[in-house]
């Protein structure tokens, strides 16, 4: 199964409409459950996109603030700092919703579950992180965050937070690029 990564637990009943800004899109199906939305593939028009619907379920790690507001910001400070993610085309402020740019492929997570080499994605993510370090940003490094098109991964998340070392690619992350303990770990309990 190619695209975002789905989560045993994750598959939320999606809504067979929803409007973002007066535009309707269908939605397709469910593509991940995250701890701040969930993310839908949808059709407008013959052309695919990604929805997001922010959610209000409690997170016992992350503290949160408006995430819609968050979405945004965040947003601005990848493209910024020159990281590749996904176009933003569409925000709702009021029904919490964005239209992101669908980025088709795999995530560096199913390649790895796969026993695909990823050797080459993750030194595109180790640039990742240099720039994002460089401005003052930690990204979320968990493979299923990252969707490959053409050679090129994506950073399809738009979460990014100040710069801490505890939480950066070599300290933190690459500990789910390959078939480590934790790696195996997170695919037993999920």
């Amino acid at each position: 199964m190619t695209g975002y990564f789905y989560h045993k637990t994750a598959m939320r009943e999606a809504p067979e409409t929803v409007k973002v800004n007066d535009k309707e899109y269908k939605i397709i199906r469910l593509l991940g459950h995250g701890k701040g939305g969930n993310s839908y593939l949808a059709e407008r028009s013959g052309k695919s996109f990604v929805i997001k619907q922010i959610h209000h379920e409690p997170c016992d790690y992350y503290t949160f603030g408006n995430k819609i507001e968050a979405e945004r910001n965040d947003y601005e400070r990848l493209k910024s700092a020159g990281i590749r993610i996904p176009e933003m085309l569409d925000i709702d402020i009021e029904n919490e919703r964005i239209v992101k740019e669908y980025v088709e492929g795999n995530t560096v997570f199913e390649l790895i579950r796969d026993s695909i080499p990823v050797e080459l994605y993750r030194e595109q993510a180790r640039d990742m992180a240099a720039q994002a370090k460089t401005a003052g940003l930690n990204i979320d490094y968990f493979p299923t965050n990252f969707v490959v098109q053409d050679g090129l991964i994506y950073y399809v998340d738009y979460e990014c937070n100040p710069y801490m070392d505890e939480w950066s690619f070599e300290n933190w992350g690459i500990k789910y690029w390959s078939r480590t303990d934790a790696f195996e770990k997170y695919l037993r309990e999920h």
